[in-house]
């Protein structure tokens, strides 16, 4: 099937990086494989996380099928794209059928993008992982590519107004060495794996970040253990609570 919506939109979002001179800085891009199937499983900070994700597979020529909520899918802007962009909507109350779309693709030799903390980190830390990504790669019998994104979270996250006009931010993407499901007894001892592998790399990406708050008002971008003032993981977690209930 003919890719007639993504590379325009991967045009539009390259003009959109240049316009705003975003500092771009990409490693490891070479571990995503150049043909069959594998799951990148990502940190998630930020609303524009699957755009930034996505550019880590560009040097291998691969398109990432993200799944998202369905409720993108249903937007009357965001949806037609979603859709021509074959993304996999996920719909909470049906999740088996999310899952059998996403092994699907995986079998048939594509990319799946998977954010396993499953909604965004309002500590900026790696929350508790979701085991569906490990166990997706271990039936597919796919590599896992855990991928660090940092500085996502200026732009536009949860709780926070939108900044898409600001220029000069500098954003990190961090593609990690694969996890082949042979290596593990199962899908469990995979994602624990995992989690260790994601704050690696966060922590790298964190340490090597080339900007800093302006000032006291600016730290909000950081996580608490940092000297930031970003809930810690135990107030984020009440965040999330209370939302859940609301």
């Amino acid at each position: 099937m003919p890719e007639l919506v993504y590379p325009p939109v991967i045009a539009a979002a390259k003009t959109m990086f240049r316009v705003l001179d975003l500092r771009l800085t990409v490693q490891g891009s070479h571990h995503v494989p150049r043909t069959g199937g594998a799951v990148m499983a990502s940190n998630h900070v930020s609303y524009l996380d699957f755009i930034f994700c996505g550019l880590g597979a560009l040097e291998s020529r691969r398109l990432v099928r993200f799944m998202a909520k369905e409720s993108v899918f249903r937007h009357r802007v965001s949806g037609p794209l979603m859709r021509g962009m074959r993304h996999i909507p996920v719909d909470r109350g049906a999740g088996a059928e999310s899952y059998a779309a996403a092994l699907a693709a995986l079998r048939a030799g594509e990319v799946v993008g998977v954010f396993p903390e499953a909604t965004i980190s309002r500590s900026f830390t790696v929350k508790e992982l979701k085991s569906g990504a490990t166990r997706m790669a271990c039936e597919a019998a796919v590599p896992v590519l855990p991928v660090a994104l940092w500085g996502t979270q200026r732009l536009w996250t949860k709780g926070r107004p939108r900044t898409l006009t600001r220029r000069h931010t500098p954003i990190t993407i961090l593609v990690g060495e694969p996890l082949h499901p042979a290596a593990y007894p199962d899908a469990n001892a995979m994602s624990a794996d995992l989690k260790t592998r994601l704050q690696e790399l966060v922590d790298r990406a964190q340490r090597e970040y080339p900007d800093q708050p302006a000032d006291d008002a600016d730290r909000w971008w950081l996580p608490a253990h940092l000297g930031g003032t970003a809930p810690t993981p135990a107030e984020a977690a009440a965040l999330d609570a209370a939302d859940r209930r609301g």
